[in-house]
């Protein structure tokens, strides 16, 4: 018998210490709709922000520092990081999750009200949305469209062209349902999540359900189990499968053609929800194991163990090859496949960095993004050797995580209300 979602909570005594405060403020944010927080925000700028040495590294001198090659960026002397290509300031309003800064269509575009698109390679606005992003709603990129939960509150998911900003696509669920949310998309199909609402107006039960990204009719809605959260939603799809966590540790695939749930996994440690999927396998961190699971059944194929008890972090694949850190502050890369590891890197430790929380790729550098000040900010790590080169800190104090994403020219850095473009 295939089990069902479940709102049970088995979560593990000291498994990961408390979420932070931003992850905790996310939680709020996507579950109660913090019109608030739009409040006070400060709008995109066509004006740069003149910045002296923002790339000099937040701490001591990293071990194994930039060469100066090129393959890292236009690094200084000795390990520093590039100068930004341009500095400017955002309406940003993040939660610290890592679908909160995109790049495509020529613009990079960060949460925030009023949502504004830069230019990636100028700065200088494009265009903007003036009810902006919900707050603890993604920024869910397909290939040519955004989707953004309306900001209007009235049911709708919309799909927007990165480029311009224009309308190309919308949905809704039902007046029986409030507050749809995009978690994932394919060629196909916007996934989403919504509250069911009760007569009364409460909301006990969600449901998950498919849209049309052509004509924006639902395919399919599967009500979940009392108890099932949601807020805190990851997701992802591959082929055939939708894969899905929630902070009620739940991993969770559904068949993505009629919604049925093919299986689930109660996890004991899943780093609030975080995983990664590569081809046929779900890779999911839980405590100081890291174990990939088939799509098809839930059977585990492989597992790796951490070192002297450490804690394994945020996973990525990035062009076929899984990183993750521990929190010993090992970088590990390992083939996704079969789990075998193919290099082991103590770089961050000899520098007394912060473990990077999510990662991009461009050319054969791994960017790594770090949750706080001061020994952290944005971390270029060879991505053959796990080498740090650099280390990007704008010394701003700032309590926001660090986020990053790149368009395969430049590496854009968000930290709080300020955003950085910097040389591949």
């Amino acid at each position: 018998m295939v089990r069902r979602d479940s709102g049970s909570d088995d979560r593990t005594p000291g498994a990961f210490g408390a979420p932070s405060r931003r992850r905790v403020l996310r939680l709020a944010g996507g579950g109660l709709a913090l019109a608030a927080l739009t409040a006070g925000t400060v709008g995109c700028d066509e004006d740069s922000v003149d910045v002296e040495d923002p790339g000099s590294t937040g701490g001591d001198e990293p071990k194994g520092g930039g060469n100066g090659s090129g393959d890292g960026g236009d690094v200084g002397e000795k390990g520093q990081a590039p100068k930004p290509l341009w500095t400017k300031p955002t309406s940003a309003e993040t939660y610290g999750d890592n679908d909160e800064l995109v790049a495509a269509g020529g613009v990079v575009i960060a949460s925030g009200s009023p949502l504004a698109a830069l230019d990636a390679a100028t700065g200088g606005q494009k265009w903007s949305l003036p009810g902006g992003a919900v707050p603890g709603a993604p920024l869910l990129l397909s290939e040519d469209t955004l989707y953004l939960a309306s900001s209007e509150y009235d049911g709708s998911v919309i799909g927007y062209a990165p480029a311009s900003g224009k309308e190309t696509w919308r949905s809704r669920l039902g007046k029986e349902y409030r507050q749809p949310r995009p978690i994932a998309v394919d060629e196909e199909q916007v996934y989403v999540i919504a509250e069911i609402l009760e007569e009364d107006g409460s909301s006990k039960t969600n449901v998950i359900a498919a849209l049309d990204s052509t004509t924006g009719r639902i395919a399919w809605k599967e009500q979940r189990d009392v108890g099932t959260e949601q807020n805190g939603i990851h997701a992802a799809v591959r082929g055939r499968h939708l894969v899905y966590t929630d902070f009620k540790k739940n991993l969770t695939v559904r068949d993505t053609a009629s919604g049925g749930q093919v299986w689930t996994h109660k996890t004991t440690r899943t780093n609030y929800g975080f995983f990664t999927v590569h081809q046929d396998l779900v890779i999911v961190p839980q405590g100081n194991v890291l174990q990939a699971f088939n799509l098809a059944d839930g059977k585990e194929k492989w597992s790796l163990e951490a070192s002297d008890g450490a804690l394994f972090r945020e996973p990525a694949v990035l062009e076929d090859v899984l990183y993750v850190a521990d929190s010993a502050r090992t970088m590990w890369a390992v083939d996704p496949r079969t789990g075998r590891q193919l290099w082991k890197s103590e770089a961050l430790a000899d520098a007394g960095l912060q473990v990077p929380r999510q990662y991009v790729k461009a050319g054969g550098t791994l960017y790594g993004a770090t949750d706080l000040d001061k020994q952290g900010g944005i971390i270029a790590i060879d991505a053959r050797t796990g080498e740090v080169r650099w280390t990007f800190n704008d010394k701003t104090g700032d309590y926001h995580a660090w986020l990053v994403a790149t368009d395969g020219k430049r590496v854009f850095a968000l930290h709080g209300k300020k955003l950085h473009a910097l040389p591949v």
